[in-house]
């Protein structure tokens, strides 16, 4: 038998090998063996008897709990073996937390830290509330957004979705003793970065492995992201292929829409936003890697990944708001969907593979024949025929607010407030009057 997640081997006792009995303690539990070599042979150990003595209490005295130690022989050798439970609360060692991970012994920091602690009183990072930011902090417009998916999708009731923004927050459950949880900030407010570093995604065009040819990064609340990553995959960075049907256009994307919908939102949805990393999309000749630094739950693999299982999100919060707005599912099936949509193309199971930065999904796709171009350094480019849309509207209706606009061309407020930001600088478009109760104006 080899050593493994719940048994270690020591030839000698050592009193740094209560780091080891924590790291068992903050784990599944697992038996910590005095007198066996690295192979499990059986050495002994001369002390066996005073170390049964000395061992409960060094135990109990430095890390605060209880083990049982007992006496073993094997072919006339005395070992010692020491049983630790699996603890409910965080199991410190001189002020350090350790914990078993396969067969070694890793001391936790930082956001690793963070997100064991929080496991063991039963939070999440999204859930834990955050002082000194209101209702009336957050986007108005990502608010208006969120309840147009949400009507769309039927899965908050017509009652709610007239509620006031508050009650809206709150019977979402992104609230906790009076404040707003992470959760909130980073799905509504215009600016989470101002709070949690790297609440972003950073966007590349490569040709070859390492040559960058232009890039984006996108800001702003975790609806907005979403829009505008896609827009910016399928307008800036995946060249369509046009076809005809008659005399109906059709592009299609080198990578399934849908499957590019659901690597995107589970970046979004899975990522560890207690690390300050930027999630990263890199779109190459024939493949788009999306990268997150999220962990896999303690105890998955990329197999469980890949197979039937349970929605365990480690961002819950965010994960019921994505699904309150219809843009994920809550039965674990977001890789299986993927799957499904490149095979339905003739294209690749996408890859996923897991490193000790975080989780990497790719979606291969036939190489683009033409070369790559650098595009002009312009705003982002929404669908062209988007603002001619927002003028009509506007030229009709022109008191329509701009959620009201974005659900009368069948658009996303954030694609409309870029467009409209376009339009006002290019003198296309202005606004008369308050900010409300005025009016648009197109200008001829």
């Amino acid at each position: 038998m080899n050593e493994h997640q719940q048994v270690e081997w020591k030839e000698s006792w050592r009193d740094e090998y209560l780091k080891w009995i924590s790291a068992f303690a903050n784990a599944e539990g697992g038996l910590l063996v005095i007198g066996k070599n690295d192979r499990g042979q059986v050495v002994g150990v001369h002390d066996a008897q005073k170390l049964l003595v000395d061992l409960p209490n060094k135990v109990r005295d430095v890390l605060g709990i209880l083990v049982k130690v007992n006496l073993r022989e094997s072919g006339g050798k005395a070992y010692v073996e020491i049983a630790v439970d699996p603890y409910p609360y965080p199991v410190s060692y001189k002020g350090e937390y350790h914990v078993r991970s396969g067969s070694t012994k890793q001391e936790l920091k930082g956001a690793a830290l963070d997100r064991f602690l929080l496991g063991k009183q039963g939070r999440h990072w999204d859930g834990v509330p955050v002082p000194g930011v209101a209702v009336a902090d957050l986007s108005a417009a990502a608010l208006a957004e969120f309840r147009q998916r949400a009507g769309r999708s039927n899965r908050l009731t017509q009652a709610l979705l007239k509620e006031d923004n508050g009650k809206l927050v709150d019977k979402l459950h992104l609230t906790d003793g009076g404040y707003l949880k992470r959760a909130a900030v980073l799905l509504f407010h215009p600016d989470p970065e101002r709070y949690f570093t790297g609440a972003c995604l950073k966007m590349g065009r490569f040709q070859g492995v390492r040559e960058l040819r232009y890039q984006d990064e996108i800001h702003g609340h975790l609806f907005g992201q979403v829009d505008h990553a896609m827009d910016l995959l399928l307008t800036k960075y995946l060249e369509a292929r046009v076809g005809f049907e008659g005399m109906q256009r059709i592009e299609t994307y080198p990578v399934p829409e849908e499957a590019l919908r659901e690597a995107l939102l589970n970046a979004i949805a899975h990522k560890d936003y207690a690390s300050g990393v930027p999630i990263q999309v890199s779109v190459y000749d024939d493949r788009i890697v999306f990268w997150n630094n999220g962990p896999l739950q303690q105890g998955w693999t990329i197999a469980t990944l890949q197979s039937l299982h349970a929605s365990q999100p480690p961002n819950p919060d965010i994960a019921n708001a994505f699904f309150r707005a219809g843009m994920i599912e809550s039965w674990g099936l977001g890789i299986e969907k993927m799957r499904q949509a490149c095979r339905s193309r003739g294209l690749p199971d996408p890859t996923l593979r897991e490193e000790a930065q975080g989780l990497w999904v790719e979606l291969r796709f036939a190489p683009v024949k033409t070369p790559v171009k650098t595009p002009v350094k312009t705003p982002v480019k929404t669908p062209v025929k988007t603002p001619d849309l927002i003028l009509l509207a506007l030229a009709g209706q022109p008191a329509m607010s701009l959620s009201e606009v974005a659900a009368h061309i069948d658009k996303s407020v954030s694609a409309v407030e870029r467009a409209v930001a376009r339009l006002v600088k290019q003198n296309r478009l202005r606004h008369v009057g308050p900010a409300k109760g005025g009016h648009w104006e197109v200008v001829r």
